[in-house]
């Protein structure tokens, strides 16, 4: 694999000098609000609708996307889309009904709607829970996964490119959210128009110089079976996407939950005016619909190159030290095909999409530590510069236990020959559908008590965790027939991570509404949020976007079903 050049370096040393000179700008120029503690952690009222749905794809798309999901395209092929592509459906359904609750309540943090609708207890709770996901699930891999690219493109030692990562996101990160918000448009820039070339350099090379278009019609017929967005359970991958689930089940609850009930997410839209935000969400959701093509495509290319013998990338490029295909240096390989400056310009792109999404994460940790969890329950009467401080040190500290995770486990989980995008996937969705559950009946069901809420948080963990051991003690083979089960390479029948979501949703929505209807008889009176039908209206703007967006959505699935 060509490694970069001293050209290539400069290249990169120029985009940090923008990046970074940019930042400074942005912080200085506001400099007399950053002891604000709304302004510091939301940019309350100052980001523009293509600044919030910049952010969004900025700190969404990262290294589990550009290195995990490429990887996963390289193994599943076009399949992997769906996370992106339902994504797309799903921001359009946060505009019109989560946004407008969050906003009509004056909600901030996630924590706090718990606290708001439920009561502190569980607000608490489920704060601790999101700070453990936060960190030792997100931030390490997203670090992880980072560095093992900008490792394999720079020669560089991973522990270096590590470090460097984390120093580059706190830096940023140390602005507040107006610096990372307005960073994040020159990142997603670099981000789009990176993907873009490689994508371009790969169906050109499989094309043998013949163009882009060329190169695609040759990739979908030489690759055909990459090319199915809906798996047979006979499928190889079934496991990792169970057919009708990417439809009609496990991914909307993963997608609802990651886009609409996290704080990483939403804390870009939570500052601005419901007409701002619904205009943001949806420019995220044209920009979704983009990213198969950058990060999806690269990565069947790579598959179908080592598969047809084509000169460029060699199998050895995917092999790891014990001789195992390693999906995740899929994207990697395929940087190094680029001549000397793009491949500055793309590494600048791969950084910018690691480095804004630490931001983005390192700043919701320190949001919901500082509002939710220090001022509450050790220093009730903070100040607001005391505030903002606290949130500085949470994200240094933050980022240095992701770094410590990243070294002594990172290789274990998503080293050679893993998915790093599936275990993101996966460990998510032990507390995604419980917590889905719990906002979603929180929103739309006044009656819903906080016992309710508390047996969905912990109740729905605790199936999680027993659904995904209980191959170990039940002969689930006769799931089989149903597409509920899948053998894995050592013959265990398994329920797929995505179907045990649907599962573990079911059991906590049954469980609140019993739980809840026997406290309204005792006399329990929940606390109702303020929801008017006039909130879900919208614009004929938003309206026509929409339906552009579900017509694609549509014409996707039919051609490559």
């Amino acid at each position: 694999m060509n490694k970069l050049e001293t050209y290539d370096y400069i290249v990169f040393f120029i985009y940090f000098i923008i990046v970074s000179s940019y930042g400074f700008w942005i912080y200085y120029k506001k400099k007399s609000a950053t002891s604000d503690s709304k302004d510091y952690f939301l940019a309350e009222g100052s980001l523009t609708w293509w600044a919030i749905g910049a952010s969004l794809i900025a700190s969404n798309i990262s290294a589990e996307q550009m290195i995990g999901m490429s990887g996963s395209g390289f193994k599943l092929g076009l399949a992997i889309s769906a996370y992106e592509w339902m994504a797309a459906a799903t921001l359009i359904i946060v505009a019109i009904f989560f946004m407008p609750v969050y906003l009509k309540n004056k909600i901030f943090t996630m924590p706090q709607f718990l606290s708001q609708r439920y009561n502190e207890k569980v607000a608490m709770i489920m704060a601790v829970f999101w700070l453990m996901l936060y960190i030792v699930v997100n931030l390490m891999s997203i670090l992880y996964l980072g560095a093992l690219a900008i490792s394999g493109i720079s020669d560089l030692p991973i522990t270096t490119c590590i470090l460097g990562l984390a120093i580059f996101a706190i830096l940023i990160t140390l602005g507040g959210m107006k610096v990372i918000g307005y960073t994040d448009v020159i990142q997603v820039f670099f981000l789009v128009l990176g993907g873009l070339v490689a994508t371009y350099i790969a169906l050109n090379l499989i094309s043998n110089g013949g163009g882009i278009v060329k190169g695609f019609s040759i990739l979908t017929g030489g690759a055909s079976e990459h090319f199915h967005l809906i798996f047979k359970k006979d499928n190889a991958n079934y496991s990792d996407l169970p057919g009708l689930s990417v439809l009609i089940g496990g991914m909307w609850i993963a997608n609802l939950s990651y886009w609409g009930c996290n704080q990483y997410i939403t804390q870009r839209a939570l500052g601005a005016s419901l007409p701002v935000a619904r205009s943001g969400l949806l420019f995220a959701a044209f920009l979704k619909m983009l990213m198969p093509v950058i990060v999806v495509i690269p990565g069947i290319a790579v598959y179908y190159i080592i598969k047809e013998k084509i000169p460029g990338i060699s199998g050895s490029d995917l092999l790891t030290s014990s001789g195992v295909q390693d999906p995740n240096k899929a994207y990697p390989a395929l940087l190094g095909l680029l001549p000397i400056g793009l491949k500055g310009l793309s590494f600048a792109a791969l950084t910018a999409a690691i480095v804004a999404s630490l931001a983005g994460k390192a700043n919701s940790i320190a949001t919901i530590f500082t509002l939710d969890i220090y001022k509450k329950a050790f220093n009730p009467a903070a100040e607001e510069k005391t505030l903002v401080n606290v949130g500085k040190i949470t994200v240094v500290v933050s980022m240095l236990l992701a770094v410590v995770l990243s070294l002594i486990v990172g290789d274990a989980l998503m080293g050679e020959g893993k998915q790093g995008f599936q275990y993101i996937q996966e460990y998510t969705g032990f507390v995604s559908p419980g917590i889905f559950a719990m906002f979603i009946l929180g929103f739309f069901w006044k009656k819903t008590t906080s016992n309710a809420a508390l047996f969905a948080t912990i109740g729905g963990f605790l199936v999680s965790v027993v659904l995904k051991f209980l191959p170990g003690w039940i002969d689930l083979s006769p799931l089989y027939e149903y597409g509920w089960a899948v053998a894995d390479a050592s013959g265990v029948f398994a329920i797929p991570f995505m179907d045990r979501m649907v599962i573990v949703f079911a059991f906590c929505i049954i469980g609140m509404y019993f739980i809840s209807i026997y406290e309204n008889k005792k006399g329990v009176v929940p606390n109702g949020l303020e929801i008017d039908a006039k909130m879900f209206k919208v614009s004929t703007s938003f309206a026509v976007g929409s339906l552009i967006i579900v017509t694609m959505l549509v014409a996707l699935y039919s051609a490559f079903w």
